[in-house]
């Protein structure tokens, strides 16, 4: 099939999503969760066809590689999702006018999303099943690094589905991995809305080409800051954490900021931890004289998502300065505050402006699962319509349904 008619396949199957029960739509959730476990050589199997072709950096297979236990885990993340409540139908207000109409704000579904992504074959389950709870059909169109792999995991998701006797043609996976392919993707008006996942490059490329609404999941250049007042223990605790837990990840810190007071006393026992991981540590003059672990920094580092054993350091005077930092060089995504000073902490929550923002814990929470919603579609880093980690509600839309009784406008 073309792309346009792929797309088109996915809109005419739709309402097997969207008009199916919440007791059916959980069955089909269930049965795919546990095919994914029980199929699970089958998946692995395609997945190392790719891996076998892949010859890019190190932090770009890892999100590529799939284990029994990443298999385990992308199920469990849909077996969550049976437990949340299907937000398709719920009345998020309603009000009766002078004239005596009954109006309802009511939730719905996108219709078909589209989802573009790289090499990262867990969002093609964690996709379907948002998309499935959530009443959309579905067109995914990975890259060619994991094809073999999105094919399997499609492939044994729509069995699963089909043999539970429902229809699983509200799922498509597109099969050109091309880059025009990928563009004429992004053109498809038969699509109600498109997310990418994935580098800022591909984001861009969305965001320039597609014909339809997109919601961006953005870059995650991700920061801790130190503040002066901070309990030593905790902040190595919290930045080690953020740092190396999984360096892939888009809710990885990227960026250290210090507190200059806490700095003098602490900044090499602070960064110990990442210095014995091999973290590659750079920063300004203050944060080089301090420790000498880091290295001189460039401008292009503070702005940088690195996705590797690489961190910035910057040196600050207080939490002000430190605000304004991470508003001028993040990216929106998610940053942290190590205080024990609480008006600190009330400031840094209020003003720094990005979609999640944290005091004394680590970034690497900021996830669908870690959260409570199950799988995610994404993290997304814009501010309307969606903003945070996009569980059941941020796939849907609303409408008004509005009751009368013979009224007429005058």
């Amino acid at each position: 099939m073309t792309i346009a008619e792929t797309c088109r396949l996915a809109g005419q199957h739709a309402g097997a999503a969207a008009f199916s029960s919440e007791e059916e739509k959980n069955t089909m959730l269930a049965r795919a969760a546990d095919a994914l476990v029980a199929r699970s050589e089958e998946i692995l199997a395609a997945n190392g066809e790719d891996l076998a072709r892949f010859t890019r950096e190190d932090w770009l297979r890892d999100r590529l590689m799939l284990t029994k236990a990443r298999i385990e885990g992308i199920a469990e993340g849909l077996r969550q999702l049976i437990a949340l409540p299907c937000p398709v139908g719920e009345v998020i207000e309603r009000h009766t006018t002078a004239g005596g109409l009954d109006i309802a704000r009511v939730r719905v579904p996108f219709g078909v999303v589209g989802i573009i992504y790289e090499a990262r074959p867990n969002v093609t389950a964690d996709a379907v099943g948002l998309c499935l709870k959530s009443g959309n059909a579905v067109v995914l169109r990975g890259s060619k690094d994991a094809y073999f792999s999105n094919a399997a995991i499609v492939r044994v998701i729509k069995d699963a589905i089909r043999a539970c006797g429902f229809d699983p043609e509200f799922i498509q996976l597109i099969d050109d991995c091309s880059r025009e392919g990928a563009r004429e993707f992004m053109r498809q008006r038969t699509l109600d809305v498109l997310i990418p996942r994935g580098s800022a490059s591909l984001i861009q490329s969305t965001l320039e080409n597609a014909a339809v609404p997109v919601i961006e999941t953005g870059t995650g250049n991700c920061h801790v800051y130190v503040e002066a007042s901070a309990d030593p223990e905790m902040a190595r605790r919290i930045l080690d954490n953020a740092k190396t837990q999984r360096i892939s990840v888009c809710n990885a810190c990227e960026s250290l900021v210090v507190d200059r007071a806490f700095a003098a006393a602490h900044l090499s026992d602070l960064l110990q931890p990442l210095e014995e991981k091999g973290v590659e540590l750079v920063g300004d003059e203050e944060a080089c004289a301090l420790a000498p672990a880091v290295k001189p920094a460039s401008e292009e580092d503070y702005f940088t998502e690195f996705l590797a054993m690489k961190l910035s350091v910057k040196i600050v005077g207080g939490a002000e300065e430190a605000i304004a930092w991470i508003n001028e060089h993040s990216t929106h995504h998610s940053e942290a505050i190590v205080t024990r000073d609480d008006a600190a902490a009330e400031k840094f929550l209020k003003e720094v402006d990005s979609a999640c923002v944290y005091v004394n814990a680590s970034t690497r929470f900021t996830d669908g699962f870690e959260f409570g919603f199950g799988a995610e579609m994404g993290i997304s880093t814009q501010k309307l319509h969606a903003r945070g980690p996009m569980g059941l509600r941020e796939l849907t839309s609303y409408k008004f349904v509005i009751r009368g009784s013979g009224q007429i406008r005058q």
